[in-house]
């Protein structure tokens, strides 16, 4: 009987020979898994199959998209209203991420809660659509979109394998270990199901891949002084560096830690990747301020404004008295009514606080201190959440979108739980390991990438541990944790070296294919769509432990 203990030999590698055998191999997993995204995109539809969108969040993108093109707009007010020809009540364009704010032209309106440039870099290839094929999205919705996603999904999904696959093959020894990581990044992450839909996760991953790949390209070489980056190599790096932070605000840590690592590995990246940076920085706050007229991003605007004035009342709701002397001084600002008209002031959503309406005009009424009697704050209003029929006023919130009260069983949940790193995607059990290799054995450059990694890998997580009550909701509804999913190219790197030690042992070997193939159970559940809550949840609540 075969010891599952005993040592695996492994053959010799002639370089030349070898490598090409792999990287045929590298060509057939790649191009499997294209077409296996391939395929699903084509025939991606919404649940009622009116439409290719398959989530508020896609949609509201896919809005943005259209307007852009189809009306020169950021505005998405026409596009949500537009009915289903059959079922008039609903709405297949419309979508609880949006937002509502006084626009450019004096009016309020809606527009989706997401930041502008993806919509913008998505729409550039709807316009290429639109004038080649002369259909539009508004009146083609199942199908046009299916087009984009090929042309836009499926180049970044193939750059991402690439990249990725390309770091781990330098980076290991055994042609066992090679093909398991290559085969993880494959099918092993949930990156896939993600590229069947519009959704920033996938850019960040690969531009998280690229600026890897750029990194640790001549690893060998990082204490020689043939280790110089070439401009260009840095200038791009700067650029995927910037569009990953762009995508996934948090990973602007791992922008800055790019930085530091790209600066200590040679010197002369500082100019380059600087610009690289620059560049995105411009395009996104650009963007940004084109659509919305503010430098901040949609969802930053959830709360009060500029401090206008500070009031004094006997009254702890707005009374009468109250609302005079609002509008004297909104009349002292250069902002207050007309003569024969007034200002309407309502409960806002927010406790203690009243949503002022001067015209088209909004503010907030805050009632900010009781000790010495009611003191009210004139503040601008920037709730862009707040509207009517808004889906997250308290208690109207569904789900998890209600949040995790306790950060504790959010922590569980995240880990080994219902949304967990290790239980969705369990190659990830082989993290911890993989950086005390990385920091242990690693050399130069190696190492400051494992240090990198580790460092933004903490300070992500206890980030989003430690958002408030509206915000701890694991994504929404979605098959894993996506706010971590850019790590990906990241996490298999550093995973890469441990397949090469446990190919060693046949017992090794077998733990680490069930770790795979646990991990590509969890895609396959997700293949159909990636809007929805992982097969861990929805058996949970099969079995009556989570109350929906």
């Amino acid at each position: 009987m075969t010891n599952p203990r005993e040592p695996i030999e492994e053959q010799p590698c002639n370089s030349t020979s070898c490598s090409k055998s792999l990287w045929q191999t590298y060509h057939l997993l790649i191009f499997l898994a294209l077409a296996l995204t391939a395929g699903r995109i084509t025939v991606v539809t919404s649940r009622e199959g009116d439409t290719a969108f398959l989530s508020a969040n896609d949609r509201s993108r896919w809005a943005t998209v259209a307007c852009l093109v189809e009306r020169g707009t950021y505005v998405i007010d026409e596009q949500i209203a537009i009915a289903n020809p059959i079922h008039r009540n609903r709405r297949p364009w419309n979508s609880i991420d949006k937002v509502r704010h006084l626009g450019a032209d004096g009016s309020q309106h809606y527009y989706s809660s997401k930041p502008p440039l993806l919509a913008t870099m998505v729409a550039g290839v709807y316009w290429l659509v639109h004038q080649i094929t002369g259909m539009t999205l508004t009146q083609y919705p199942a199908y046009v979109p299916r087009l984009i996603l090929l042309l836009f999904n499926l180049p970044l999904l193939a750059i991402f394998f690439y990249a990725t696959i390309a770091t781990t093959h330098r980076l290991l020894k055994s042609d066992w270990g090679r093909q398991l990581a290559a085969a993880s990044t494959c099918f092993g992450t949930m990156v896939l199901p993600f590229a069947i839909s519009l959704n920033n996760h996938l850019l960040a991953c690969t531009s998280t891949a690229v600026v890897m790949w750029i990194y640790m390209r001549d690893h060998d070489q990082a204490e020689s002084k043939t280790g110089v980056i070439p401009f260009r190599y840095a200038l791009l790096a700067g650029f995927a560096a910037a569009m990953g932070a762009a995508n996934e605000l948090p990973a602007l840590s791992m922008t800055a830690l790019w930085g530091l690592i790209f600066l200590i590995k040679d010197r002369s990246t500082i100019l380059p990747f600087s610009l690289g940076c620059l560049l995105v920085a411009m395009a996104f706050f650009g963007t940004n301020w084109i659509a919305h007229q503010s430098w901040r991003p949609p969802y930053a605007h959830r709360g009060n404004g500029e401090l206008l004035a500070t009031l004094t009342s006997k009254s702890k709701s707005p009374d009468e008295q109250l609302q005079k002397e609002v509008t004297r001084l909104l009349r002292e600002l250069g902002e207050g009514p007309q003569e024969g008209t007034a200002i309407t002031i309502q409960k806002s959503d927010e406790t203690n606080r009243w949503l002022v309406r001067n015209r088209q005009i909004q503010y907030s009424l805050l009632l900010s201190n009781l000790t010495n009697g009611p003191t009210w704050e004139l503040l601008r209003w920037d709730d862009w959440y707040e509207y009517p029929g808004t889906y997250w006023k308290e208690g109207k919130r569904q789900g998890v979108d209600r949040g995790e009260a306790s950060k504790s069983t959010y922590l569980m949940n995240m880990t080994i739980g219902h949304h967990g790193l290790f239980s969705i995607t369990p190659v990830w059990a082989l993290l911890p390991v993989g950086w005390i290799l990385g920091l242990a054995v690693g050399r130069g450059s190696e190492r400051w990438f494992h240090i990198a990694v580790l460092t933004a890998s903490t300070v992500c997580f206890l980030f989003y541990l430690n958002r408030p009550l509206i915000d701890r909701n694991y994504g929404g509804v979605s098959a894993c944790f996506r706010w971590l999913l850019w790590f990906a190219p990241l996490w298999l790197v550093t995973i890469a070296p441990v397949f090469d030690r446990l190919g060693r042992l046949k017992l090794g070997r077998v733990t680490a294919l069930l770790l795979l193939a646990f991990s590509l159970f969890s895609v396959a559940t997700a293949l159909e769509t990636p809007w929805q809550s992982p097969w861990i949840y929805r058996f949970w609540i099969f079995l009556g432990w989570i109350e929906v």
